[in-house]
């Protein structure tokens, strides 16, 4: 009793800085087992406090050791720490298996926790649902579906724990941080695949292929009433519109009524304009393939992210989770010939125009929205207006939303990309996201019309970001020089992953393996000239070629800049020799389409 007083006065203390709360008592608190088998850590600290990595796996082992039978786990990656990734298979009839459970004739759900290691309430709330299956007391889910689950992603980032890690957050009183031992942030690598948290996750859903993935997260911003909000790719942005519509329809009722019958206030996944001035509207953002959900979205994975909201308390935000995850469950159950029904369909279609880049409308659409109320006041400190929330409920009948809805650059589809071998690591990252490769073996395996992109325009980030310099480039989409393929891997966009294969192979997309800095070595040029034998070969190959010696002449006469530039004018004859290096500029990786090859920006 000593110690919960304890946990509740340190609470107390770190959230003095927070807006006032609204008063809550749910129907979910009846989840919560006061002393019993398995009582979480969690339950153990009355809702303060979450186990740190020894005691999470200590947990796993418990629940594992109290149901052999219907419970297994095991390793699917180690962090660059050395920190062991478990997963918690649970199948009612004991078949661990990717393929086993395929057989089951049950939808797997796969639940994630802790890719952001702060934002942990789906590992407590998952450890009570399966105790509560491990105790007989809800028999009923593996009855109705297969679940995967991770307690701690970013197991490395879960170590480092502090209660000074998220200013803006309710508990627990110690939290994790945000990236991993290599202040790499997880969920951000999606495409690159840097991690190996990331790696693992991937590998894992490429074996077992579940049906629904959740991703559990704690948002931050405003302040609202909502304790748990989610959301996925709306239809109109979703490159997978008819799961899409699928959630929409056939899930989100499901879940929403289990919430709300449970004491809890469910929301949409959207963010704030303006974080100092609320009633300038919402940010309906779309998910890019860098994040889980935008990356589930592009390969037609069921994706929900969940965010709960960060400035309720820990134990209504964990409960909240729990309630959710059980709404999620029953919606699969029912539902998920249906959903597999819209995985499909978007499996056969390849588009041949694909939206890479969106920026937010101009004009507002509007959102019913039940806020805070809050004042502004010109901040002492800052020196411009901040905000206050005041802990009163707001209802907005028309409040502004921003869908990213305009459209900012578009590519042609290629029907194929071909990679050197020179790149194996760019080969394994495809494997490892699922696509199909096939190596070329005989140089009639290869394609006339090839087209390769040239840089045009090019600039890279001022500073790193996940730890590269990324590139933003123009192209010029031209005829490549014939060669021999022999021995270069083809991958065609007709295939189940294709519109992934676009994003992560065509260099104007801004989530690409050449935008995140893989081929940053074709802007670097290796072989120089010396003037004193370029002069000579430059004045007998403008003799030879009157055409270019009228550019030359015409360049000089029109552009002063370049007429009293000897540098830029010995640079342009040597880019018209072949002694000029072929590959500078040069995206190493060719393309074959079916229609005239574009880039809209």
């Amino acid at each position: 009793m000593i110690a919960s007083l304890l946990l509740l006065s340190a609470s107390i203390t770190l959230d003095s800085h927070l807006p006032p709360l609204l008063p809550w008592q749910g129907q979910s608190l009846a989840l919560l087992q006061q002393k019993g088998p398995l009582t979480t850590d969690f339950e153990l600290s009355e809702g303060l406090e979450s186990p740190n990595y020894q005691l999470t796996m200590e947990f796993v082992d418990r629940l594992v050791a109290a149901n052999p039978t219907q419970f297994k786990v095991q390793t699917i990656a180690h962090s660059a720490s050395g920190r062991a990734i478990k997963m918690i298979i649970a199948s009612e009839t004991g078949e661990f298996s990717a393929s086993q459970l395929s057989h089951t004739n049950k939808p797997t759900i796969f639940i994630q926790a802790g890719i952001h290691a702060g934002e942990i309430d789906g590992k407590d709330a998952t450890f009570m649902l399966l105790r509560d299956i491990a105790t007989g007391k809800r028999r009923d889910i593996l009855s109705q579906v297969n679940i995967l689950f991770i307690p701690i992603l970013n197991v490395d980032g879960h170590e480092r724990s502090s209660q000074f890690n998220r200013i803006n957050q309710r508990g627990p009183v110690k939290m994790g941080f945000r990236t991993n031992a290599n202040n790499l942030n997880l969920n951000r690598d999606y495409t690159k695949l840097d991690t190996p948290e990331v790696r693992g996750v991937l590998n894992m859903i490429n074996q077992f292929s579940p049906d629904l993935y959740i991703d559990v997260h704690v948002t931050d911003g405003a302040d609202y009433q909502y304790d748990v909000t989610y959301g996925y790719n709306p239809v109109f942005a979703s490159e997978s519109p008819s799961v899409s519509d699928a959630l929409n329809q056939y899930f989100k009722p499901v879940i929403d009524t289990k919430l709300q019958e449970s004491g809890h206030i469910p929301g949409p996944l959207v963010f704030v304009m303006d974080k100092r001035e609320f009633k300038k509207g919402l940010a309906g953002w779309v998910a890019t393939p860098r994040y889980s959900n935008g990356w589930g979205d592009l390969r037609s994975l069921p994706t929900i992210l969940v965010e709960n909201h960060s400035l309720k308390p820990y134990k209504q935000r964990v409960l909240g989770t729990y309630v959710f995850l059980d709404g999620a469950i029953s919606a699969l159950a029912q539902h998920h010939q249906q959903l597999a029904a819209a995985v499909q369909k978007e499996h056969k279609f390849v588009p041949s125009q694909l939206i890479v880049q969106r920026g937010y409308a101009k004009k507002a659409n509007s959102i019913e929205f039940k806020g805070i109320k809050y004042a502004r006041s010109k901040s002492t400190l800052s020196g411009q207006m901040e905000v206050k929330y005041l802990g009163e409920k707001q209802a907005y009948t028309d409040l502004p939303i921003y869908w990213q809805k305009e459209v900012t650059k578009t590519i042609t589809v290629p029907a194929a990309f071909y990679i050197p071998a020179a790149y194996p690591n760019i080969i394994e990252k495809l494997k490892l996201q699922g696509v199909l490769v096939e190596k070329i073996t005989t140089a009639s395996q290869g394609v006339d019309d090839l087209k390769v992109a040239v840089v045009t325009e090019h600039e890279f980030d001022k500073a790193p970001f996940e730890g590269r310099f990324r590139v933003n480039a123009k192209f010029d989409i031209q005829t490549a020089a014939p060669q021999n393929l022999t021995g270069w891997f083809k991958v065609v966009t007709a295939q189940p992953l294709g519109e992934l294969v676009a994003h992560l192979l065509h260099p104007a997309a801004p989530d690409s393996f050449f935008a995140w800095g893989e081929f940053n070595t074709i802007f670097q040029r290796t072989e120089y000239m010396e003037n004193y034998a370029l002069a000579p070969y430059a004045r007998q190959m403008l003799k030879d070629k009157p055409a270019l010696a009228l550019e030359f002449d015409k360049k000089i006469r029109e552009d002063s800049n370049f007429a009293n530039n000897a540098q830029a004018r010995l640079n342009w004859l040597y880019e018209k020799t072949p002694f000029y290096d072929q590959a500078y500029l040069k995206y190493p990786i060719l393309m074959a389409f079916n229609a005239q090859p574009e880039v809209k920006n």
